[in-house]
């Protein structure tokens, strides 16, 4: 089992704003142009639990940020120009969370009230507002592995230790014994 270090603890959850988001947001689209009730209720619902996740996984990324201490594998600055992306998101994804939350609380209290155009507005644009910022996080959090300059050399650097980093096997070869 892996040891849970911040980087660790980081990846394991930083998924969970994404998905909600990307949920709550096709929910969202999907009562405007049907105007259903349930999917309101959904899109607001999946929007709240957004917010409640994004501020530990800004945490543990911060976290990770400070275990890491710029390694040399990774380019420098794409750590930090992800964590200024994933700061916006954070504050759009809290204020959205915050008013879906009310809506959620209120339409459950008024069920038989139809939801108001003002909060249906405001969740749409949430949830639009929350996927466009989360999205560029995610996609900005991907480069610091993904554009890693040791991705794009040929050879493992030489003085790695076994089992961090081994050559390609050649078509046909057989691992060790």
């Amino acid at each position: 089992m892996p040891t849970l270090t911040w980087p660790y603890v980081h990846l394991l959850i930083n998924h969970f704003p994404v998905v909600l988001t990307v949920v709550a947001c096709v929910a969202a689209v999907a009562a405007a142009i049907t105007n259903r009730r349930a999917l309101w209720l959904n899109a607001m619902a999946m929007l709240t639990a957004a917010g409640l996740v994004v501020y530990p996984v800004h945490f543990t990324g911060d976290q990770a940020d400070h275990a890491l201490r710029d390694p040399w594998y990774i380019k420098r600055g794409v750590i930090d120009t992800h964590d200024d992306a994933a700061g916006i998101a954070m504050v759009i994804i809290l204020i959205a969370g915050a008013i879906a939350a009310y809506g959620w609380w209120r339409a459950s209290r008024r069920r038989d009230e139809i939801i108001p155009v003002w909060m249906r507005a405001a969740v749409l644009i949430g949830a639009l507002a929350g996927f466009g910022s989360v999205a560029y996080a995610a996609y900005l959090g991907g480069k610091i592995i993904h554009d890693a300059p040791v991705l794009q050399l040929p050879e493992a650097p030489a003085g790695l230790p076994p089992g961090v980093a081994t050559p390609p096997r050649s078509e046909g070869e057989h691992p060790p014994e």
